[in-house]
């Protein structure tokens, strides 16, 4: 009986050692999915990172750059400004020609981009008018660019001037321009500093984008209201003696 009882005993040990074991190895997998969960949790959050923003327009106060527009800011014509447009481009045939109005001062551009600034004299002040070119195919469409420019400016109340904007359409030289005109207090312009533009109250723009034979060519005539008012009929006959380049 006492061998009988001692073999039992054996027996129940090794059963006992058996399911240890088994126990031991079943826990190996499960560990291996606990460990490769995290990992597959991990990449929804890279899939959902935000895109990046869009440039912003020059001093705009409100309004993303149309698509094919460079960025602009205050960086232009420095040491990290843009590139300019290829050497050679809106120039001869791919460039466009006006009449200066009398009166109008010349000035040497602030940027590569600018293809003429002038300082035009006025009773509220002076005001400017600047040409901007970005190169071939580059700038944006017409109105896209309308909106953005009316979008710099504010009304009475402070909601954004786009509503009041007025837009035309005429031909000359064989061009196609769009008219734009807004006003209000205007929150655009060029700083030479990241900080925003002086809100401008009483102030006018009236715009143009001529369709050049490589690309639209934007006429940008911004001032006191008076000022602007007073050199309207210049700016529209500058704009009536566009022409392709020779």
């Amino acid at each position: 009986m006492r061998r009988i009882s001692v073999s039992i005993a054996g027996f129940v040990l090794l059963s006992l050692a058996a399911c240890d074991k088994g126990a031991v190895g079943s826990h190996q997998p499960a560990a291996q999915s606990q460990a490769a969960a995290p990992a597959q949790a991990a990449a929804p959050a890279q899939a959902a990172e935000p895109a990046p923003l869009s440039p912003r327009a020059e001093g705009s106060g409100g309004g993303d750059l149309p698509p094919g527009h460079p960025p602009i800011g205050a960086a232009q014509g420095g040491a990290q400004g843009i590139a300019p447009p290829p050497a050679g481009s809106g120039t001869g045939a791919s460039g466009l020609t006006w009449s200066l109005p009398a009166g109008w001062v010349e000035e040497k551009p602030d940027s590569a981009m600018r293809r003429a600034q002038y300082r035009v004299p006025g009773p509220g002040g002076d005001g400017q008018c600047v040409v901007f070119y970005f190169g071939p195919g580059q700038g944006g469409d017409p109105m896209s660019n309308a909106q953005r420019w009316a979008g710099q400016f504010k009304l009475a109340d402070g909601k954004p001037a786009e509503s009041a904007m007025k837009t035309s359409t005429t031909s000359a030289g064989g061009l196609t321009i769009l008219h734009v005109e807004v006003k209000g207090t205007y929150n655009g312009g060029m700083t030479m500093t990241a900080e925003p533009a002086t809100p401008k109250p009483g102030y006018m723009l009236l715009g143009a984008v001529a369709e050049g034979p490589d690309a639209n060519w934007f006429f940008k005539f911004t001032g006191p209201e008076s000022t602007v008012m007073a050199q309207r009929a210049a700016f529209d006959s500058l704009l009536a003696s566009l022409k392709p380049g020779a």
